[in-house]
């Protein structure tokens, strides 16, 4: 008997743990005080150091989104705007990505488990070089990985995507 209720308890222990490795991206975003009250309801603001993106919901108030950025030498600051909103994007590698890897076909269709823009892109411009996008590379969430672009968990791009509208001032610090 005290084996069968070993086992149980193995068993509901391992559902436990997957259940909150399945609810780790709701998990990466909170709402938290926003400190710098400058920043209108509906702004993203994306703090590179801290690997987080805010959305401003409230004066002193936003959603806080844990992300990846731009490896060392990748990062950039500054304001842009979202330019494009795109559900299961296919992705074209930019030619410094196929630059690095020209083995990556020109072309990897939307929805493919090898695309890496993930579940929804945001598309920053002017310029249209950057995005926000969730990944297929969830691991990679909250460190330097990409060409400048910013990785989200997939539940959690949805989450914000939702969220924004074209014209969404989008203010990247260091």
């Amino acid at each position: 008997m005290p084996r069968r209720f070993a086992a149980r308890g193995l068993a509901l222990a391992g559902l436990t743990l997957a259940l909150a490795f399945l609810g780790r991206p709701a998990a990466a975003r909170d709402v938290v005080g926003m400190p710098d009250a400058r920043y209108r309801p509906g702004t993203i603001v994306i703090r590179t150091g801290e690997r987080r993106l805010y959305y401003v919901v409230a004066p002193g108030e936003a959603i806080r989104y844990t992300i990846a950025v731009g490896k060392a030498g990748k990062q950039w600051r500054g304001v842009k705007y979202v330019e494009e909103m795109q559900v299961d994007p296919a992705w074209s590698p930019p030619a410094e990505v196929k630059r690095d890897n020209p083995r990556l076909p020109d072309v990897i269709p939307g929805g493919s488990p090898r695309n890496p823009m993930g579940a929804r892109v945001i598309g920053l411009g002017p310029g249209g070089e950057y995005a926000i996008h969730g990944t297929n590379m969830p691991k990679t969430v909250g460190t330097a990985a990409s060409y400048g672009c910013f990785r989200m968990h997939n539940g959690d791009v949805i989450d914000l995507y939702a969220r924004v509208q074209m014209g969404t001032p989008v203010v990247v610090l260091p």
